[in-house]
């Protein structure tokens, strides 16, 4: 006696209800390539969760990289690690992958010149966790500094700094920039500091650690926050000439050489003329 089959509208809420979207679109081509091949029923579930988890970790990681606020075109595959020699890129590949450094609430410093490609490879790094499975926000650091300071003037900073603990990594870029004098900067000092062995940070900064007094309110809190920056670190010094500033260089050298060519062209034309 043949079982009847089950009512595929039905069926369809069922899913729908357990919030399955992708097993409800694939069901029916696959149960109707079970039939003809007579899987047994646990391939048929098997198939169906593979495809289901695999689209929900797709999704997943779609929305953890809107939120990231990452430049989609700063990627590893795009980084040119040969024009930073001393930065080492089996170093850099070991960070992209998370492992124990994002555990332990470690830091990755990266310092050198403007356009020397710190925000560049920091996008990088976070953009390959993000395909791990962690969560990465990346902002500019005197942007956070107002949005916290918002925060405490209306008595949210906690809660504020709550919620970023949903990210596995902060990128704050160009701390460098974020000035004394214009905002109350001690309350990045206490993001350093409530998220000290952790969370993770990744920062970026034009000034090595000598310039910092110009972003803490005093030489007390620079200390101390430098000295929770460095106890768990890997650190890149990125001193080399700037990546646009080579580039047109490069283009306007293309230019001469190209006009050059060009009059050499003509006058041997005109000669031969």
């Amino acid at each position: 006696m043949s079982t009847p089959a089950y009512d595929a509208g039905r069926l369809a809420l069922m899913l729908n209800e357990l919030r399955l979207p992708t097993i409800a679109r694939l069901w029916p081509g696959f149960a109707e390539r079970s039939d003809k091949e007579g899987w047994q029923a646990t391939r048929l579930i098997g198939a169906l969760l593979e495809h289901e988890l695999a689209e929900r970790a797709k999704r997943r990681i779609e929305r953890h990289r809107a939120e990231s606020h990452l430049d989609p075109t700063k990627t590893l595959a795009t980084f040119d690690f040969s024009m930073v020699p001393m930065v080492s890129k089996a170093h850099v590949m070991a960070l992209a992958t998370g492992d124990s450094w994002l555990e332990k609430g470690a830091t990755a410093l990266l310092f050198g010149p403007p356009g020397a490609g710190k925000s560049h490879l920091g996008s990088a790094i976070g953009h390959a966790l993000i395909d791990a499975g962690y969560r990465v926000l990346f902002t500019r650091t005197s942007e956070l500094v107002q949005k916290l300071q918002a925060a405490r003037q209306s008595l949210q900073l906690p809660s504020a700094l709550a919620k970023l603990d949903r990210f596995d990594l902060i990128i704050l870029d160009d701390l460098s920039y974020a000035r004394k004098d214009q905002a109350e900067t001690s309350v990045l000092f206490e993001l350093i500091a409530e998220r000290y062995e952790r969370r993770s940070l990744l920062i970026t900064a034009n000034q090595p650690f000598s310039g910092w007094n110009d972003v803490f309110p005093d030489p007390g809190m620079t200390v101390a926050a430098i000295d929770r920056l460095v106890h768990h670190s890997t650190i890149f010094e990125m001193n080399v000439e700037s990546y646009r500033r080579r580039t047109a260089s490069d283009k306007q050298n293309n230019r001469r050489r190209q006009s050059s060519g060009d009059n050499q062209q003509q006058g041997a034309t005109t000669m031969t003329g």
